[in-house]
């Protein structure tokens, strides 16, 4: 037969002592780990977001180009940058 392996009430203390020691050093390391995971997907977020921003900008200025183009380098055009208009007149001729 195998002996049993019995255990005392102060060694069930000082093992459960230990294992809620663990869990907190575990929910501290998981929370550290979290937060840091939570900063590299908000970064991602916002680097995504200023790309989408350039890329309709660019878009925005794709047209102002058409447009000045139709107009013959002649004409003032208005041009939309970032939600506000910009006003873009013929050179002058001398």
């Amino acid at each position: 037969m195998t002996p049993m392996l019995a255990l005392t009430l102060d060694q069930a203390k000082g093992a459960a002592l230990v294992v809620v020691v663990l869990l907190v050093l575990g929910a501290i390391a998981s929370a550290l780990l979290m937060k840091t995971l939570m900063q590299k997907a908000a970064l991602a977020v916002i680097l995504i977001l200023v790309a989408l921003l350039v890329w309709t900008q660019r878009a925005s200025l794709e047209e102002c180009a058409d447009k000045v183009k139709a107009a013959g380098f002649s004409g003032d055009t208005t041009c939309t940058f970032l939600g506000n208009d910009i006003k873009i007149s013929a050179p002058k001729a001398n």
